[in-house]
């Protein structure tokens, strides 16, 4: 056994996976039983593991409006425990090799940080590429994904227990995806590109780590081939910041071309567009300016749909005070981050919080 794959099946690994795995999730009734007997439940995890009897659960699918809806996949917790133990042993060896500017799913990183980075720099240059990928998550190609896995990892029982966890996930997105005929599919015979492994489920903690390792070549041609002067990526949003536009239109149509010769996506044309950092840039719900920044609309609007229903089902004894209050200070905490202070009183102001079983007057009257 490879000492990579030993550390993996480590008890101490797999603990400090199950505490990652259950972070905000104690409550739940699935973390809750395996937590009664976690030492146990530990263990036998490390012995599948080492006997290569291992093998993933189904996933419980659900959709939540995000604010569009997408379709999430729950896998079981002792699988989320898995899927955090093998990124744990992962993450060190592609982090060296990550850009400074990739914000997603990364310590120390995030949105807030993005968002700032994205400030400085709409400071800095007068127009921005803003890009987006077609149907990502569903669209990531397993053998693509593989090959990336393989140059880092360069361990065979790793990437088996890599194989078992996307061949468990190859079909939870099948029915978003849209087929389509890259350089080197044979157009008379579509079946074959359609039969190819393929797909991410969203909530895997694997699928947020495999998203930056399989995304991490795009950065490097960006950087490296294209020499953009000013360039962010989250997820599969990224802007791309010049002083002219024709230097970004060129770094369009060479990313639209990368893309779909090595990873095998599609650039949403009508997403991707070139303008003055001036009027705003859309980007992880925010308009970021280069001396303000706004929320969204449509993202306040899904929070005050949000906090009415958070009125209703605290009077009807449904959600307690505590339970209110971590959600409107984590959402708070979050349009903070604009020129929000307006609008957040005036959310807040419009809702009223009845004692249960009180009349709730949710239009604030």
């Amino acid at each position: 056994m490879s000492s990579l794959y030993d550390t993996l099946c480590s008890f101490e690994n797999l603990l400090r996976a199950y505490h990652s795995a259950a972070r905000g999730k104690r409550a739940r009734p699935d973390v809750a039983a395996f937590d009664y007997h976690l030492e146990a439940q530990l263990l036998r995890l490390r012995r599948q593991l080492l006997s290569k009897t291992y093998r993933p659960g189904p996933y419980r699918r659900f959709t939540i409006a995000d604010p569009k809806p997408r379709v999430i996949s729950a896998a079981p917790f002792a699988d989320r425990v898995v899927h955090h133990a093998l990124t744990n042993v992962l993450e060190p060896r592609f982090e060296r090799r990550f850009i400074a500017n990739s914000y997603a799913n990364r310590a120390g990183k995030g949105i807030h940080q993005a968002l700032d980075r994205a400030t400085h720099f709409a400071r800095r240059y007068p127009y921005v590429l803003r890009c987006d990928i077609v149907q990502f998550f569903p669209s990531v190609d397993h053998a693509a994904l593989r090959r990336i896995l393989a140059r880092v990892a360069r361990d065979d029982d790793v990437l088996a227990l890599c194989d078992l966890i996307l061949a468990g996930g190859a079909h939870e997105l099948t029915d978003q995806y849209t087929l389509v005929l890259y350089p080197g599919d044979d157009p008379a015979d579509p079946e074959q590109a359609a039969a190819r492994p393929r797909g991410l489920p969203i909530g895997n903690q694997t699928s947020q780590f495999w998203a930056n390792c399989y995304l991490n070549p795009l950065d490097q041609f960006v950087t490296s081939e294209l020499r953009c002067p000013a360039y962010l990526r989250y997820v599969d949003d990224f802007l791309l910041f010049a002083a002219d536009k024709p230097t970004l239109h060129r770094c369009k149509a060479a990313i639209s071309a990368f893309l779909a010769t090595r990873p095998r996506l599609v650039l949403h044309e009508r997403e991707s567009v070139v303008s003055p950092v001036e009027t705003g840039i859309p980007f992880l719900g925010f308009r970021v300016y280069p001396d303000h920044r706004l929320l969204r609309r449509r993202n306040w609007l899904a929070f005050a749909r949000r906090l009415r229903d958070m009125a209703d089902q605290y009077t009807a004894g449904e959600l307690d005070a505590s339970a209110v209050s971590a959600r409107v200070r984590g959402w708070a905490a979050h349009a903070a981050h604009g020129d929000t202070w307006g609008l957040r009183r005036s959310l807040f102001d419009a809702t009223i919080f009845r004692a249960p079983g009180a009349t709730l007057d949710a239009r604030g009257g």
